[in-house]
């Protein structure tokens, strides 16, 4: 790995942290509601993808299609809402070990054989889940805790539908086009509900722009210098990061569940894609 994709690497992952942090502070310290904060974060995702794929690419068109468009929306729309009652850190390790374990178990539905050490690697991430959501005082709110389970399989489905795409800028800059209309029809169902909160506004357009198109560019920059484990290894490395901002900036708790279900859910997964692209 080159020190250039090594600092691509790093500063996609630091975006990909900085969705989650930027959302919970929306929700939880400024006036900001959820679908505003998802209205907003996805036309300024729009905007900033479509300038990019102009100075990069000026003649590139738009790709993508209407069903990613909608698992986009289901993803941001799901994850703003279950930052109501999230922490920052729980609520990035559900979605990613969501991510993971849907788009894994996607392969074996499609008739990947899984040998016993991923099938260990397996029911360790499922055990870390069940121990994170298990109910008690640290537990993380159950209606929040589906709702980011929910995001973490519609980003599934988005990335499973985007492996094909040939341009992925161009594809990722049409979807979340098409996802801008489905993001203001939520936001017409919810007027009545609506808060505007000058602070939230600029978390949601930052989390947008930054965190989300310029992050995404970032990373596809990156991808091409990392191997295929790497590339799905380092994703796992943002619940931990998302963790430690919360702690620092947010003074959220990091507790000896969130710890313990981390570390069962994130191994278990390295466990399943180390044997994966090895083989």
């Amino acid at each position: 790995m080159t020190i250039r994709t090594l600092l691509l690497t790093t500063l996609a992952m630091l975006a990909f942290a900085g969705n989650s942090i930027l959302c919970r502070i929306a929700l939880r310290d400024t006036g900001m509601d959820p679908a505003s904060f998802t209205g907003l974060r996805i036309f300024a995702g729009a905007i900033a993808l479509w300038l990019l794929l102009r100075i990069r690419r000026p003649n590139q068109p738009l790709s993508g299609d209407w069903l990613s468009a909608c698992a986009l929306f289901a993803y941001a729309a799901s994850f703003s809402f279950a930052y109501l009652s999230l922490d920052a850190g729980a609520g990035a390790l559900l979605l990613f070990g969501a991510v993971q374990l849907s788009m894994l178990a996607w392969g074996l539905l499609k008739g990947e054989r899984f040998s016993r050490g991923q099938i260990i690697g397996l029911l360790l991430a499922l055990s870390g889940l069940l121990i994170l959501l298990l109910p008690g005082s640290r537990a993380p709110a159950l209606g929040g805790a589906l709702l980011m389970l929910l995001s973490g399989v519609a980003w599934g489905v988005y990335s499973l539908r985007g492996r094909a795409a040939s341009n992925p800028l161009a594809a990722t800059a049409g979807n979340f086009a098409r996802a801008v209309p489905f993001a203001a029809l939520l936001c017409l169902i919810l007027m009545g509900q609506q808060q505007w909160d000058r602070a939230g506004v600029v978390y949601a357009l930052l989390s947008g722009a930054l965190t989300s198109g310029i992050g995404y560019a970032i990373w596809y920059a990156a991808i091409p210098g990392l191997v295929a484990i790497q590339a799905a290894s380092v994703q796992l490395s943002v619940p931990l990061l998302t963790a430690i901002a919360g702690a620092l900036l947010l003074g959220e708790a990091l507790t000896a569940t969130l710890l313990i279900s981390g570390a069962a859910i994130l191994g278990g997964i390295a466990l399943v894609l180390r044997i994966r692209y090895r083989a």
